[in-house]
């Protein structure tokens, strides 16, 4: 899962570069691995600052002051595909053809086939484990076949429509190409997310934006947002706003999971709103919770959420089953999101640094502690022992989600089916490992109904991660198996994550002291333009050759 921004200023000599930051900070949640944003400035030329760490860390005035330029792209990570490399931080670049940078949220599930591709038809070269990056020369390698000096709206739509083809899996897309504007995509059952929004200025021109949240449009003062559709793209530069359906219908499936757990509650994705959907989980999960309860002959003294994201559900289900709702786990607002943590040695590590039990909460009580779901089991059992450590009696645990007993194959980090804790167990199993009396899933119906009432022309959502059905097809015994013993947190670990990279040098630098895709890269990519250069500010961009690296 990752977070990206596009942005897009009607007036050349305002830098965008700080509001890209606090937009990327605005989607830290999605992504705590790494961060970059690449800036377009005079000439084409392309300035560029990433690295692994938070925004707030590899971001300063400093580095802001050198990106320079009217159009940008940001991104947040954490790596699904891949490695925590800094060389795999995006966004990406290609200087062939035209310049183009890239910045990729979602998973591809035909890489090999893809990377084949690429090595013996293309000739292209792919120098990481990103799908990312090879999603970004398939693009590149569809512009460099019209063979053109100057392109026009019409390849670059045509290049996209081959790219929905060739690509299988999650993909929502923000790409830059040198002196010519911002194009935006998403994979054609709209799998992860992604939407558009505008704001007039002073001067009556018009900037935009793409996010994958509709939270940074609200906190950057755009209105009229609008979701790409799946299988759209969509292109702005300065003069023109073109938008095409580029893929083959598709059945529109939004990966449910974002709700649950991923966006933030004051995010409105694909029509619906996060907080409302997360309100109408709570509602019925109250429903099972109060059969269950009444079935095994139990009662609950106080229901307590495990912060943040269950907050909103565990207070609806609190009111409507006429409970007490208390705060029982305070969070260290200075730890990240554990789920997102690279490896279960540090996942399991960090939850008691992050939560905090007060026992004044739980001394003698039966605690109802309400999570949006149970993935690995770490949290829970950490907060189960935490709660019982401070005197609760018994602890029942209710999860606004199924069990969750298949990968995630589209871009959250779920990929072996061992680490699961509810993969080939049964309810009173998944209680008995994590140390919970009883474990409450909310049923599958409820929760896409929780979600689809708002925006009911949603056909379907991707449940694979409760039902194993993969809406893209092509997902396979064996394919799940490769991705097991790639994506094992074990293997993972043992991934290099400082140090020297593919490009770089004996002390870890690349070309003229700067690496491409190095740690914390901060200089400008410069295309060598004569006459024939990039036009600017109309529908036309040059073919760049000789660029280097300043």
């Amino acid at each position: 899962m990752c977070g990206i921004l596009g942005l897009l200023s009607h007036d050349p000599s305002i830098d965008v570069a700080q509001e890209i930051c606090e937009g990327l900070a605005l989607l830290q949640h999605r992504g705590q691995d790494a961060c970059g944003i690449v800036t377009c400035g005079p000439k084409g030329r392309f300035y560029q600052c990433k690295a692994n760490g938070m925004v707030r860390d590899v971001f300063d005035a400093h580095s802001l002051s050198r990106l320079v330029g009217g159009m940008g792209i940001g991104h947040v990570r954490y790596p699904t595909a891949g490695s925590s490399h800094h060389a795999e931080a995006q966004p990406f670049y290609v200087n062939s053809p035209y310049g183009i940078v890239f910045a990729h949220n979602g998973n591809l599930i035909n890489t090999a086939e893809l990377l084949h591709f690429m090595d013996a038809t293309a000739h292209r070269h792919i120098n990481t484990n990103s799908d990312s990056e090879l999603l970004l020369n398939i693009f590149a390698d569809n512009l460099q076949k019209t063979g053109k000096f100057r392109i026009n709206e019409e390849d670059i739509f045509n290049a996209i429509g081959h790219l929905t083809v060739q690509a299988k899996g999650a993909y929502a897309c923000v790409a830059m190409l040198a002196g010519f504007g911002i194009i935006a995509f998403r994979d054609p059952n709209g799998i992860r997310p992604l939407g558009m929004a505008s704001r007039k200025t002073a001067t009556g021109g018009t900037d935009y934006l793409f996010a994958s949240e509709s939270v940074v449009a609200d906190a950057s003062g755009f209105t009229n947002w609008e979701d790409v559709k799946p299988g759209e793209a969509v292109i702005i530069t300065r003069s023109s706003v073109s938008r095409r359906q580029v893929a083959k219908p598709a059945a529109f499936s939004p990966d449910i999971f974002e709700y649950v757990y991923f966006a933030r509650p004051d995010s409105v994705l694909d029509g619906v709103s996060v907080y409302r959907s997360r309100m109408a989980m709570g509602d019925a999960l109250a429903d099972e919770v109060q059969r269950v309860l009444k079935e095994k002959g139990l009662s609950v003294d106080v229901v307590i959420p495990v912060p943040d994201t269950s907050r909103v559900a565990a207070l609806n289900l609190a009111q409507k089953l006429k409970l007490p709702y208390r705060e029982g786990f305070i969070k260290n607002r200075y730890v990240g999101r554990t789920f997102i943590m690279p490896g279960q040695q540090l996942r399991q590590k960090n939850v008691r640094k992050k939560l905090n039990a007060m026992a004044l909460e739980f001394v003698d009580k039966n605690v109802l502690i309400v999570d949006d779901s149970i993935v690995r089991g770490t949290t829970s059992k950490e907060i189960i022992q935490m709660a019982k450590d401070v005197g609760a009696k018994k602890v029942i645990v209710a999860s606004c989600a199924p069990p969750i007993r298949f990968s995630n194959v589209y871009g959250i980090d779920m990929p072996s089916r061992a680490e699961l804790v509810a993969h080939n167990r049964d309810t009173e199993a998944v209680a008995k490992e994590i140390g919970a009396d009883l474990v409450i899933f909310q049923k599958l119906d409820d929760l896409v109904s929780s979600v689809r009432q708002f925006n009911p022309s949603i056909p379907q959502f991707d449940c694979s991660v409760f039902t194993g059905e993969y809406v893209t097809g092509g997902v396979d015994e064996a394919y799940l198996q490769g991705l097991e013993r790639l994506r094992a947190d074990n293997v993972k670990e043992k991934t290099l994550v400082g140090g020297v990279s593919n490009i770089e040098g004996k002390g870890g630098r690349g070309m003229q002291g700067n690496s491409v895709n190095g740690a914390h890269v901060n200089g400008d990519l410069q295309p060598s333009v004569g006459d024939d250069g990039p036009t600017y500010g109309d529908d036309t961009v040059g073919l760049h050759n000789g660029w280097n690296l300043n």
